[in-house]
């Protein structure tokens, strides 16, 4: 979502080597979000993706430009004063940049606003649901560079290959890292049995294969729990983990995303994630849960499946990222959440990327039935369940 921004920086000034280990300040620039603008002395404070604060100073000599999103360079930006830039802006300060890197001086104020920003971010989630595909890599064939992933779709998983071509762009999550954008350029030999990975592509004309343009992969741990504590002031939650029943802490940073999953949601579901029968009972002969893996309704990418030769986007994990949006004050204690993050150093401390709570109803839909005489396992729903909701849209 940000790389652009680099791109115009690298196309306007010579590069200087990035000085005090925040890539976002140069010796000749800082780029960054607007946080406060004092109108009457002429001041912004930013702050880079790195959490660096910068203050700039402008004079009358300083010189404002408004850029699109997307735009590498000034060709097409057009002048604005500024009156114009609003907090939550992104900018370029150009200008001769302090010694500590707190500061800078601009003669020249590149634009992103917000609005703009918003506008573009939306239109990439909508390409990427509109035309991507998530699951969990399952095999890898290093010769003929194919990747195969378990698609999780609400009629059951569906095993779907993705060749990588030379010109396919690779990017992958960095241990700790929980941001899109900050994925690094990565290689086929990188990937792992196991890792998630989002692409972006085209269906082809067959229903078990993705042909991308862009893969995202990570090595992501996805875990449930009962919250037991809640701090607030350090953006922590203790839980204890269902399936070890291990106490774990939860990191909930700002880039983190929150939600909840409505109990009604699951009136009317059976476990394994398709619908219930009318009137309830025994689920109908040739259910998903007894289909092979890989398999839908009549067939491979028949009806009812989702993703390739589906409803493109229909699954479990598109569902979840269209819930709605809560805050850390909405997670309360006895919650059962599920959590998604990278494989950190710690493995007791997880940096949440995507939280989900009420996830008893969740994990009661997505868990097998328990044979005769068995207690239910609230754990169950996430072994094999498909849940790959590390990888968020940009």
């Amino acid at each position: 979502m940000k790389t652009f921004f680099f791109a115009v920086a690298l196309a306007l000034i010579t590069l200087f080597a990035p000085q005090g280990g925040d890539p976002n300040i140069t010796a000749k620039y800082a780029v960054g979000e607007v946080k406060t603008i004092d109108a009457t002395a002429k001041q912004l404070t930013i702050k880079t993706d790195a959490g660096s604060m910068v203050s700039v100073s402008l004079s009358d000599k300083t010189t404002y430009k408004k850029l699109a999103p997307g735009e590498k360079s000034l060709t097409n930006a057009t002048d604005v004063t500024f009156a114009d830039i609003a907090e939550g802006d992104r900018v370029m300060a150009r200008g001769n940049v302090a010694a500590d890197m707190k500061s800078v001086p601009a003669a020249m104020i590149v634009v992103m606003t917000k609005g703009d920003l918003a506008k573009k971010a939306e239109a990439e989630r909508a390409e990427w649901r509109r035309r991507g595909i998530l699951g969990v890599i399952t095999a890898l064939k290093p010769d003929t560079k194919e990747i195969t992933i378990t698609h999780r779709t609400m009629a059951g998983n569906q095993l779907v290959v993705i060749p990588v071509t030379d010109k396919t762009e690779m990017v992958r999550y960095a241990p700790d890292s929980i941001k899109f954008s900050d994925a690094k350029p990565s290689q086929f030999s990188e990937l792992k049995v196991g890792d998630q990975l989002r692409a972006l592509g085209d269906r082809t004309e067959d229903p078990l294969r993705f042909n991308p343009e862009k893969v995202v992969t990570g090595s992501f741990r996805t875990v449930g729990g009962v919250v037991t504590a809640i701090d607030a002031a350090t953006g922590e939650i203790k839980i204890n983990e269902l399936e070890k029943k291990t106490p774990l802490t939860i990191v909930i940073k700002q880039d983190a995303v929150l939600r909840r999953f409505p109990a009604e949601f699951g009136m009317g579901m059976r476990p394994g994630g398709g619908a219930a029968p009318a009137g309830g009972g025994a689920p109908a002969q040739g259910n998903a849960q007894q289909r092979p893996q890989g398999s839908a309704p009549n067939g491979p990418g028949g009806p009812g499946a989702g993703g390739p030769g589906g409803r493109p986007g229909f699954n479990i994990n598109d569902m979840l990222e269209r819930l709605p949006i809560i805050s850390l004050a909405d997670v309360k204690v006895g919650d059962t959440i599920i959590v998604s993050s990278t494989q950190g150093v710690d493995p007791t401390r997880l940096t949440a990327i995507s939280l989900v709570a009420g996830a008893d109803t969740l994990l009661a839909m997505l868990a097998p039935r328990p044979q005769a005489g068995q207690a239910p396992n609230p754990a169950a729903g996430l072994g094999g369940s498909g849940i790959s909701f590390g990888i968020g849209l940009p």
